[in-house]
């Protein structure tokens, strides 16, 4: 019988971070700290607001791009939060999560043989939805010692005849290392300098900790080049919602909203409906949000500092990025040992990359309670490991 499957497809891996997943649904009394999903509930109004629209019979397709009025208050958004400045009925698409759109992004602008530059460690979804799109992924390896930012001598020492455009994931999943204003001004001088173009997922924006975050796209020269990725999944806990979007030049949306019009149709109408509510009313509930994530995340510093685990200081998101290079193992090994013997859930580094051998990610989107039974743990692991050396 002739091979049903497509050869591309086949010999793309599985995301490295199911296989705890799998393992953790089965063990009842295990503490997982792997999971990359806010804890906190959707805030009530965004809530409300959904039934509300149920309740009207607000269920049909809305327009491909999505709604109007939606897509105004992000406009309003952008500019607010981050000096933006997007025409809502023509730079902008409405999709099913971020991944859609960072998907349909790629299909709509690599050719076959394109080089698409990816610094790693990060989001597991960019370097297949890269081979899936025609193109060859090029991988950055960012370093613990420049706190897993991506420089611009990194950048332009990957930069070939053959480069296509580069993925800019900060904050960073699963580092949360951040880009200040005087990184991103020194790699769009790179940037417009070899005439590429920028895909940079910001979804998690809203949750930054040292200073405002700064859109690469609202620096001069680079909104015309730049593919932005935001959405509410992280900032405003709708995950399952799943609500994302894409701002970029009128020629770059009118091709991604080709595919999107074949692919989905439009949107989630009751999450459009939603999110409407949760941009325009939920500042502060996403700034209660962010303050808890930071609490936790200085918890998880004062606590590695104590157990002396080596781990540099996470700026954005909520994930926390320790090394585990003393042990003599590797992440997998570390990770599985943790499991059967503390029943406490991490996520390989090298999950998100091979240069992410040696690290784990923790998430700390779980309770300060949790955190802390889960932190007791680790520490009795580590302290074992080390009567054993």
């Amino acid at each position: 019988m002739r091979d049903p499957l497509n050869k591309t497809i086949t010999e793309i891996k599985p995301s490295g971070i199911r296989k705890f997943f799998d393992i953790v649904s089965e063990m009842t009394d295990a503490i997982s700290l792997g999971v990359g999903e806010p804890d906190f509930d959707t805030p009530w109004r965004v809530r409300d607001e959904a039934i509300y629209s149920l309740e009207q019979g607000r269920t049909f397709y809305t327009s491909n791009a999505g709604l109007k009025e939606l897509k105004e208050e992000i406009s309003h958004f952008l500019e607010r939060r981050y000096s933006l400045n997007y025409n809502p009925y023509e730079e902008m698409l409405i999709t099913v999560g971020g991944s859609e759109a960072i998907d349909i992004g790629l299909r709509a602008m690599i050719d076959i043989g394109d080089e698409v530059l990816i610094p790693q460690p990060s989001y597991v979804s960019y370097e297949p939805c890269t081979i899936l799109a025609g193109g060859k992924p090029v991988i950055i390896e960012l370093k613990e010692e420049n706190d897993f930012r991506l420089t611009a001598k990194e950048l332009e020492e990957a930069i070939t005849d053959k480069t296509k455009m580069l993925i800019l994931p900060f904050p960073n999943n699963p580092t949360g290392a951040v880009l200040e204003r005087k990184d991103l001004e020194a790699i769009a001088e790179v940037v417009i300098k070899h005439d590429i173009f920028v895909m940079s997922d910001e979804i998690y924006s809203e949750l930054t900790y040292l200073d405002e975050h700064v859109s690469i796209a609202s620096l001069p020269g680079m909104k015309e080049r730049t593919v932005l990725i935001n959405g509410f999944s992280k900032s405003h806990a709708m995950t399952g919602w799943r609500l994302g979007y894409a701002c970029a030049p009128r020629r770059i949306i009118s091709e991604m909203l080709k595919i999107h019009q074949f692919a989905i149709m439009c949107a989630p109408t009751t999450s459009q409906y939603a999110a409407i509510s949760a941009i325009r009313d939920c500042d502060k509930e996403v700034a209660d949000m962010r303050e808890q994530y930071n609490a936790r995340r200085r918890y998880l510093m004062k606590r590695f500092e104590e157990m002396k685990l080596q781990c540099f200081e996470p700026f954005g998101a909520f994930y926390i990025f320790p090394s585990v290079k003393e042990f003599n193992m590797t992440s997998d090994e570390f990770a599985t040992r943790l499991l059967q013997s503390k029943k406490v859930a991490v996520v390989p580094g090298n999950a998100f990359g091979e240069c992410g051998e040696g690290f784990i990610r923790i998430s700390y989107a779980y309770s300060l309670s949790n955190l802390k039974k889960a932190l007791d743990k680790i520490e009795e692991f580590v302290n074992e490991l080390r009567k054993e050396q």
